[in-house]
């Protein structure tokens, strides 16, 4: 993987925050809160960025388990406002008036859910909204469209998801949200790594030789110790999902 200065990298993510945020003349930000490492590096971010009154932790769940507790702990530990909305009343109806969701489907509907809660927020309180994707999700598709792949800002775009871990150690974060499974939390059990097929150590050093530095898959292969077939398979990741990177186009006249 590269090498990057994390102290720089935070110091470069905080400024961004500021600028963003000043630049739209807004007052402040919101933040969906999950439990999970991205958010709350997030939030430690736009807290240290901006101070703690001017952020707002939206914590959203549709179960209730660990990630709530997790969620509530972020919030408190920085000191920032923060509100519980169930999405479980919303998500359900959702599904009867559409007649039944499949476990994938009910998972994308949860998280758009989010986005318009975000959103909403944000509209009220003259903030913007910042994302919590990061650079292995980004590439990968590994996100809902027009879910949590929706915000104004995204403070960790180009950070891989080995590269967060780093930055929250840095920043503080608790550390039984960084040793946890990464999860969307879309269904129970589920985890990223398992539904990605892949860990997400091994996932960002072929995503960072594969796009950052172009190097032919043999290569990669090679060097890595793997078969060719895993970076074919995220190859096919990256290009299947290129549609989810990209607004929507059509024909030109």
């Amino acid at each position: 993987m590269r090498e990057l200065d994390y102290g720089a990298a935070v110091e470069r993510i905080t400024e961004f925050i500021r600028e963003s945020v000043d630049g739209a003349g807004a007052d402040g930000v919101v933040v969906g809160v999950s439990g999970g490492i991205d958010s709350a590096t997030v939030a430690y971010l736009a807290a240290k960025a901006l101070g703690k009154e001017k952020v707002l932790g939206l914590i959203m769940p549709y179960y209730e388990n660990r990630d709530l507790d997790d969620a509530r702990l972020v919030c408190e530990s920085l000191g920032i406002d923060y509100r519980v909305v169930n999405i479980k009343p919303i998500v359900d109806e959702f599904e009867r008036a559409v007649g039944g969701l499949d476990t994938k489907s009910r998972g994308n509907v949860m998280a758009r859910t989010r986005m318009v809660l975000l959103y909403a927020h944000a509209n009220a309180k003259n903030c913007l909204v910042l994302g919590t994707s990061n650079r292995s999700e980004v590439l990968t598709g590994y996100f809902t469209k027009w879910g949590d792949g929706a915000s104004d800002y995204a403070p960790l775009i180009n950070l891989y998801k080995t590269e967060v871990w780093e930055v929250a150690k840095l920043l503080g974060v608790p550390e039984r949200i960084i040793e946890k499974k990464p999860s969307a939390g879309l269904w129970e059990g589920q985890t990223d790594e398992d539904e990605l097929g892949i860990s997400y150590r091994l996932l960002d050093e072929i995503l960072w030789r594969m796009v950052d530095l172009k190097m032919p898959k043999a290569e990669i292969a090679g060097e890595l110790g793997i078969s060719i077939e895993r970076v074919e398979y995220v190859e096919k990741l990256v290009k299947g999902s290129e549609h989810k990177r990209r607004l929507p186009v059509g024909p030109v006249f």
